[in-house]
């Protein structure tokens, strides 16, 4: 079969299935740039049979909901290459977001010498190894509880090139062990609400212990709080996503626990409040 044919016979395949059509075409590409063949030069010719078997094969775990990045074992983020499986999450488009409003606080609030960071439940280390890469001052650790998770980061860094210490343990637990202080701390917490619905692409192939944040979707931002100023600077800043429905509640919540800190909440390209920066003195560059 031509290409082309395939391509439309598979979109119909994936509307059935209750999977976007544009997935198709995505994970075409990503198989044909393997072999380095163009795909949009021969989009009429005929699909080679070695190519059309891997894509048939890869196109039956799609349509059976299984995420294109585990059928591939690699996703793009900030135009990097990240390894990914089941023991980790599979990095999302808005969390590049997250990493360009880390990078421009970066260079505004600490713009000379290193700058020392700390990624919290790195997973894949897509946040880490990006902000690391982004903006070479940076001196960046990153911890997780998982230890298949911190395989992953380590190989992800190692493929990346980039030089990020890993600590393994429970949140900020190994810091404080460590009596390590930072100017940046990030994290991308699980924050979803443990009785929400969700796809069966997610719930079914993504690490539950990634995901969910206790009955309200709060736990993990808690526990941070509450610990964050046995690890940070005087003078530093704290980055969170969270979920789009989060907002007043997250505002509580710093109100709460960090009163003598600014915060703002910052809006993806869609206006949905996703992200969440913590000042701590730094109430002047703030005004």
């Amino acid at each position: 079969m031509r290409f082309c044919d395939i391509v439309r016979l598979y979109e119909k395949k994936c509307e059935a299935a209750d999977v976007p059509a544009e997935t198709v075409l995505a994970f075409l590409v990503e198989l044909t740039n393997q072999e380095r063949y163009s795909l949009y030069l021969h989009y009429e010719d005929e699909m080679p049979e070695d190519l059309q078997k891997t894509f048939e094969e890869g196109m039956k775990r799609i349509l059976n909901q299984e995420p294109m990045a585990h059928v591939l074992g690699y996703s793009w983020f900030y135009g990097y290459k990240f390894i990914v499986n089941p023991g980790v999450l599979i990095p999302r488009p808005e969390t590049e977001e997250l990493c360009a409003g880390i990078l421009a606080r970066i260079d505004r609030h600490f713009p000379k010498g290193p700058v020392s960071c700390v990624d919290i439940g790195t997973g894949s280390g897509a946040i880490a190894i990006t902000v690391s890469k982004e903006e070479p001052r940076v001196v960046m650790d990153a911890t997780d509880i998982s230890e298949s998770a911190l395989e992953t980061a380590v190989k992800n860094a190692e493929v990346n090139e980039a030089d990020i210490h890993f600590l393994s343990g429970d949140m900020l637990e190994p810091l404080k062990k460590a009596g390590k202080k930072y100017d940046v701390l990030i994290s991308n917490p699980p924050y979803i609400p443990e009785h929400e619905v969700m796809e069966t692409s997610v719930v079914d192939f993504e690490p539950h212990v990634a995901l969910f944040g206790g009955e309200d979707g709060l736990k993990f931002y808690r526990m941070i709080f509450h610990d964050c100023r046995e690890v940070l600077k005087e003078k530093a800043f704290m980055a969170f996503e969270m979920g789009w429905n989060q907002r007043e509640a997250m505002s509580r919540l710093v109100e709460e626990i960090l009163p003598e800190m600014k915060y703002e909440i910052a809006a993806d390209m869609n206006g949905k409040d996703r992200m969440l920066y913590v000042y701590r003195g730094m109430e002047k560059e703030l005004e």
